[in-house]
């Protein structure tokens, strides 16, 4: 067995009203440990077999850590640099649209929340998917992935690549 990714933090100043945030953006259950300094954003459901069954995959859960004192670490005072970056590229995180979800809504309730759209309507051939973007208030880049289909259906006003 390779080794396996379990888990993406996010950096945000203020877990609390991060964990807020993506609860009732994408409605993650957000388990405090401890609340305002760690927040593990839980999605729930397993990834679907083809047939739509649920496979033995689980969705993978996602952190939020402040950086001020960014846990675990054997240091009491943890890490440096202990502020959110604000230049220059970040990691990104992508998210599957659930089937009982629209990207609309979505970004609505983040833009709603002090979320900026990036873009919208964008579809990526290389992949087969229908995508989004938007930056959270902490800075961090959120992909939303919609499925294509097969033959792919692409709404006339999405661009392409």
């Amino acid at each position: 067995m390779p080794n396996t990714l379990i888990f993406v933090d996010l950096p945000a100043d203020d877990p609390a009203a991060a964990g807020r945030f993506y609860a009732e953006v994408f409605g993650w259950r957000d388990d405090h440990k401890p609340e305002g300094v760690y927040h593990r954003m839980v999605p729930g459901g397993m990834f679907p077999n083809p047939d739509g069954t649920d496979s033995e995959i689980g969705n993978l859960h996602v952190g939020i850590f402040d950086p001020a004192n960014a846990r675990p670490h054997p240091d009491a005072e943890g890490i440096a640099p202990r502020a959110i970056a604000t230049e220059g590229r970040k990691p990104r995180i992508w998210v599957l649209i659930s089937d009982d979800d629209t990207p609309e809504r979505i970004l609505s309730a983040a833009e709603e929340r002090g979320a900026t759209v990036l873009w919208r309507n964008h579809f990526w051939s290389t992949f087969n998917g229908l995508n989004h973007c938007f930056r959270d208030p902490w800075g961090n880049e959120i992909l939303l992935w919609g499925k294509a289909g097969d033959p792919p259906k692409i709404p006339d006003d999405y661009t392409r690549e």
